[in-house]
């Protein structure tokens, strides 16, 4: 049986995700980092670096959560972890509404008062952010980022490792590639191939 929960990352994301887990009356066993942080708001005990793959062995009766922002850190540190065959664990936050039929990869993060409406797809890895709005049938790839108050509307694909910034609206049915950035605020309006970076309204 897994005893609670470790964090891979101490820093402003983690802080969220804490918080999360807290309010779903979660055990938090403590945080993995390359070095112990002196932020460390919710007094989290340190265990050691994610490199040390002893330390693993040791803790792998617990799940993990990578609770890092930076989409490609993320993917780079799971990657890494792939060889220890442990178990990660998606966070929703209990005021998040899910519909039934939508799906949750492992070691997403559901954040305060988003929505995930029915037949989405959310993939491994992913933080839908504070507010964000993903609508029926949508698509997000492992990886992404939603950012807070984002509303994707109906069936849109977003690609792996992709960011898209706050307050952005993309209407529905457009496709996002991989590893794009979609500036906060813009409107898309047209689907974006990979590698992409754009912004405004709308989005170029």
């Amino acid at each position: 049986m897994k005893s609670g929960i470790i964090l891979i990352g101490m820093g402003g994301h983690s802080f969220v995700v804490t918080e999360a887990i807290l309010q779903c009356k979660k055990n938090i066993v403590g945080y993995m980092d390359q070095h112990k942080k002196n932020i460390n708001p919710f007094s989290l005990v340190y265990l050691g670096s994610e490199q040390n793959n002893l330390l693993f062995e040791e803790l792998r009766a617990n799940t993990f959560h990578l609770s890092i922002g930076d989409n490609s850190l993320r993917k780079k540190i799971a990657l890494q972890l792939n060889n220890h065959e442990i178990s990660f664990s998606s966070v929703i936050h209990p005021s998040s509404i899910v519909a039934s039929n939508a799906i949750i990869g492992f070691g997403s993060f559901c954040s305060a008062n988003s929505v995930i409406q029915p037949l989405a797809q959310i993939g491994h890895h992913c933080i839908i952010n504070t507010g964000a709005i993903i609508e029926h049938e949508c698509v997000i790839g492992d990886f992404s980022h939603i950012a807070p108050g984002a509303v994707l509307c109906g069936n849109v694909q977003i690609g792996e490792g992709t960011l898209v910034g706050a307050r952005t609206v993309i209407r529905p049915g457009i496709h996002i590639g991989k590893n794009c950035v979609i500036g906060a605020g813009s409107v898309v309006v047209k689907d974006i191939p990979d590698n992409s970076m754009v912004y405004g309204n709308p989005a170029k």
